[in-house]
């Protein structure tokens, strides 16, 4: 073999019980438990020359999700042949060069294939957005990165819609819920255009606003679980109660609102507006709430 040891020597050790065969040529050399690090780079090794970690697995790596992934998801280049390795999604690349990460280890696809990756096997939009969401909310990459990662790509699912999210004019909108209420209650209705994530300076700290009608004094607060955690609820309600203080009204939503509900979101904001001198909100067709002149319950 090439690490000079023979077939009998590896065969002896793996008896022993001081080596571990995790793969046909893949060996651990040492016992008791696996850990999740020697087992993704057992995959990798079992995968071949070019192979790489991708999708879900990437993304727990990167920390796009704090989940590890059931099935370890292997790329390879388009011109390798698909080899059977028992626990993992073996998927192929005619740009696996370029999807590359250039140094980290074990290889894994670069942050922004990992997320397109994702967001184009989304089974639904709003599941894509969230992953473009998540990873620009983190830190993790830039829609801007994002935009040029996506202009690479001959083909992508959701390619038109998340054009859109990564645009300029969607800067600011963290999370696939903003997405939702910009593009299903403020732009139909003829909202006027907030502002995303503003920044507001309290004392000696800064907060963020989800949408802030500034001239009107009226916030939106979009409450999806996972960008306002259980464990923040007070800090909310101190938040918003500190900005009636000084004359801003707080109207908070949640995802089954924004969804299903638009045209009632939209006529509570709008009424809202309305008497603070806004003119301009319009129902988005016959029966929207808008046109009603009343909000319901």
């Amino acid at each position: 073999m090439d690490s000079g040891l023979t077939r009998d020597i590896v065969r002896s050790r793996v008896r022993q019980g001081s080596w571990q065969r995790l793969y046909p040529g893949v060996y651990a050399t040492f016992s008791g438990p696996v850990p999740r690090p020697a087992v993704l780079w057992a995959a990798v090794l079992r995968g071949g020359p070019g192979a790489m970690l991708s999708h879900g697995t990437a993304a727990e790596l990167s920390g796009l999700t704090d989940k590890p992934s059931g099935l370890i998801h292997l790329t390879l280049p388009a011109s390798r042949q698909t080899i059977a390795v028992p626990g993992t999604v073996v998927h192929r690349s005619r740009r696996a060069d370029q999807a590359r990460h250039p140094a980290l280890a074990p290889p894994r696809t670069r942050i922004e294939e990992t997320v397109l990756d994702l967001a184009g096997a989304a089974a639904s939009i709003d599941d894509a957005c969230a992953w473009i969401a998540g990873a620009v909310g983190r830190g993790l990459t830039t829609q801007a990165r994002l935009r040029d990662a996506m202009a690479l790509r001959g083909r992508m699912c959701w390619r038109s819609e998340l054009s859109e999210m990564l645009s300029a004019d969607q800067a600011g909108v963290h999370s696939a819920l903003e997405r939702r209420y910009l593009t299903g209650v403020e732009r139909p209705h003829a909202l006027p255009h907030g502002i995303r994530q503003a920044q507001v300076r309290r004392g000696l700290r800064t907060e963020y606003r989800d949408v802030l009608y500034e001239g009107y004094y009226l916030a939106i607060e979009l409450d999806g679980r996972v960008a306002h955690p259980v464990e923040r609820r007070w800090a909310d309600i101190h938040r918003d109660n500190a900005a009636a203080a000084d004359g801003v009204l707080t109207l908070r939503y949640g995802w089954l609102d924004v969804t299903q509900r638009p045209c009632w979101v939209a006529a509570q904001v709008a009424r809202v507006l309305s008497r603070r001198g806004y003119t301009g909100a319009r129902p988005c067709s016959p029966a929207c709430a808008v046109g009603a002149g009343s909000a319901g319950s």
